[in-house]
């Protein structure tokens, strides 16, 4: 009789587990709840798996690839420059790249491979400035692009997708890939359960350097940053001027494009706030920022 009760009694606190689980999920919406579509500790990574919210150019298929186990996560910043980690970054199971930042000429700062590309939809036509080192040398890079409805629409044909569909044409070989509306709405519900902001209300766009760590943290077991500052870096005394990219020597300082961005009060690439939130990701995930080195929290 006592061994019913206690059974019965452990089956209540398992259902009163699993509802006030429930509950925190749907208020917080902390990633061990909500982040979807692959979890950490997933089954082995040579395993394909489906990644929602990603859809191929032109037939609409979903991004089916199998996980990675480790990732560089290479930023655009002018960091990169003489810190001789090219051959560190090609030696990860996946190297995932920004924009049209180049490789050929920085090899030795930032490698040569690139697995995965994640363009802005304003960065598409600088692409296309050089069409041969990015589609014809980089055949087996897998390109995300993402942008707005009214330049991505599919159904109405927006002027970015239309120049995607023109690309294919050429380079039919060429793996690209767009992230859904619903995606694209994802993204702005996370950026507002962790700032309590609205992005459109508040002026907010948000970066590529954020859609790479949304798709970083869905496809790799361990993030490796190179290239990405702290969220306090450029309020230091001691900060180091280092250009905006590193492949545009003499253009802006790097900390004075993300401080005039996160001031502005339309428009702005809340750069610092992102790595703000970063740091807060990586104390529940394997994101090392490895250069410069830095710890979330």
């Amino acid at each position: 009789m006592k061994t019913l009760v206690w059974l019965f009694l452990a089956l209540v606190c398992m259902a009163l587990g699993a509802v006030l689980y429930v509950l925190l999920c749907t208020q917080a919406c902390p990633w061990a709840c909500c982040w979807s579509p692959v979890q950490w500790g997933s089954p082995a990574a040579s395993t394909a798996l489906r990644f929602q919210g990603y859809i191929r150019v032109p037939d609409g298929k979903p991004l089916e690839r199998a996980l990675c186990r480790r990732c560089a996560m290479v930023s655009s910043s002018g960091q990169m420059l003489g810190s001789r980690l090219g051959q560190a970054i090609d030696g990860e199971e996946c190297v995932l790249r920004m924009n049209h930042a180049p490789t050929a000429g920085y090899e030795e700062d930032v490698g040569t491979r690139s697995t995965i590309r994640v363009v802005s939809h304003t960065s598409v036509p600088l692409l296309l400035r050089n069409p041969r080192y990015f589609f014809q040398q980089s055949q087996d890079t897998l390109y995300i692009i993402w942008g707005p409805p009214k330049k991505m629409n599919r159904e109405k044909v927006g002027p970015t997708y239309q120049v995607l569909l023109k690309v294919m044409q050429m380079y039919p070989h060429l793996q690209i890939y767009t992230l859904t509306d619903e995606k694209m709405t994802y993204c702005d519900d996370v950026f507002q359960n962790e700032t309590g902001k609205n992005r459109l209300k508040s002026g907010s766009y948000l970066s590529t350097g954020w859609f790479t760590m949304v798709l970083a943290m869905e496809l790799c077991e361990q993030i490796y940053v190179f290239g990405m500052v702290s969220d306090s870096y450029c309020r230091e005394k001691n900060q180091s001027s280092v250009p905006y990219h590193y492949f545009e020597k003499g253009q802006l300082d790097e900390c004075r494009m993300y401080l005039m961005h996160e001031r502005a009060r339309q428009a702005g690439h809340r750069f610092i706030t992102e790595k703000t939130i970063f740091s807060r990701w990586a104390k529940r995930k394997n994101i090392i920022f490895t250069h410069p080195s830095w710890a979330g929290g």
